[in-house]
């Protein structure tokens, strides 16, 4: 994709084909003489107004159920049963003030992260910056891929290394959307969400987790450095960085908008947005674990260690069905969520450094790596949770910056984060980081 097609596609007038039932609206420009693009929009009725707005959020929340949260949820859940549900809970909770913040930046200031960073710090940091942020979007896209790869392995028995390329070309397609409008690809990662709290909601009917052990598993504690490890690594396949920088890039100019008054009203509509979207992740992850509980923690399993390993336990202990909603999950969830992670790799680089490569390119780029690993014989779930657990340590470096500058009014004009937002940010961006301190002091200085 060009970068010229990039931009067009980002900075689309709102509604264009949208026909959230069919019929394409003609909307003006912020800057034209007629009624606005929100008043028009809102003219049509506020559900219709809503469900045009809801859009962002599930394409980024598509990361928050990616192939990591399976691994790492999978192993929490069988190693120690309901314990870590609280990380997950609060993991969620965090990203939706997260998420919320990314989004609010892209409406308020019509730049994304990568951007405003760009503009107000150092050329030598921003640099440094996009370093990082490829490393961490490296260590996402192994994680997607591989998990989609493994989703085509236990559904139709494909060796991994030709699933891993048969992943590139639905990856391809995924991505091919996005050059017909961001309204094809926010439904198309919409539906696939959907299929993945469908699968999850399908099991979790299915197996019936304990709601009493639910409940306890909701009391924060942890059992020892492994269990650390593990709440790391969940964290890590929660809050991710690249979907941070993202966000704010989905809402840029998506929306235009005429003052700070229709500004505040796209705002609310995003929050909203958010909620919803990350609430269904939350629900799917809590599922997730809770089932992996109820399932393998017993002396026989608890030692389970692989996503093969949880698929055949499950058709083994609950049936063919339950094994075939989890596959199909895995799928699409490694299948949309890789096509996103290449979207927030390019605007990382366009937004850091003001380079832009054709984005199938980047996309082909990209798969090297996972099929690397696939192709030594390093075992994919492994591989998947020590992802999840580098991505931990890329959190700060990109949540630090965005509370810095939702926090600055300068940059956000009354759009400005209250003084409780901030607060409330920067202690979950301490509290992640004294995890991350406090792994590598157990790992490196207590073993």
């Amino acid at each position: 994709m060009s970068s010229s097609t990039l931009r067009s596609w980002r900075q689309q007038p709102a509604l264009e084909g949208a026909a959230i039932e069919g019929a394409a609206v003609a909307l003006p420009d912020a800057g034209s003489a007629g009624p606005s693009a929100l008043e028009r929009l809102l003219s049509r009725g506020r559900l219709r107004a809503t469900l045009f707005m809801l859009g962002p959020a599930f394409v980024a929340s598509i990361a928050y159920v990616d192939p990591g949260n399976f691994a790492t949820n999978v192993q929490g859940g069988a190693q120690y049963g309901y314990l870590l549900l609280w990380v997950v809970l609060a993991a969620n909770l965090i990203a939706m003030l997260i998420q919320y913040l990314s989004a609010k930046l892209g409406i308020a200031t019509d730049n994304n992260l990568p951007e405003t960073i760009r503009a107000r710090w150092p050329r030598t940091l921003t640099w440094g910056m996009w370093v990082q942020a490829e490393i961490m979007a490296m260590s996402t896209d192994i994680a997607e891929f591989l998990g989609a790869a493994i989703g085509l392995n236990l559904l139709f028995h494909v060796p991994l290394l030709p699933a891993g390329l048969i992943t590139g070309v639905i990856a391809f397609a995924i991505l091919e959307l996005q050059t017909r409008g961001f309204r094809r690809f926010e439904l198309a990662i919409t539906a696939l969400l959907g299929l993945i709290f469908l699968g999850f909601l399908y099991e979790t009917l299915r197996i019936g987790p304990s709601a009493s052990g639910s409940l306890h598993g909701l009391i924060p504690g942890l059992n020892g450095t492994s269990s650390l490890y593990i709440a790391v690594g969940i964290v890590g396949a929660t809050v991710m960085p690249h979907v941070i920088y993202l966000h704010s890039a989905l809402t840029q100019g998506r929306m235009p908008c005429r003052n700070d008054h229709e500004r505040r009203r796209v705002i609310r509509f995003e929050r909203f947005d958010v909620i919803i979207a990350l609430g269904l992740a939350g629900i799917v992850n809590m599922a997730m674990l809770a089932v992996a509980a109820k399932l393998f923690h017993t002396p026989a399993l608890s030692g389970l260690s692989t996503i093969q390993q949880a698929h055949a336990q499950l058709g083994h202990l609950v049936g063919g069905t339950a094994a075939l909603a989890f596959a199909v999950a895995l799928l699409a969830s490694g299948a949309s969520s890789s096509s996103v992670g290449t979207y927030a790799g390019q605007v990382v680089m366009a937004g850091f450094i003001n380079f832009r490569i054709p984005l199938m390119l980047r996309r082909a780029l990209t798969m090297i790596p996972a099929l690397t690993v696939i192709a030594v014989g390093m075992d994919p779930t492994n591989a998947l949770v020590l992802s999840q657990v580098v991505l931990s340590f890329g959190i700060p470096l990109a949540l630090i910056p965005l509370v810095v500058m939702t926090g600055r009014r300068a940059v956000m004009g009354r759009h400005v984060n209250r003084p409780i937002t901030s607060i409330v940010a920067w202690a979950c961006a301490i509290a992640i980081s004294a995890m991350n301190v406090f792994l590598l002091y157990q790992q490196f200085f207590m073993s």
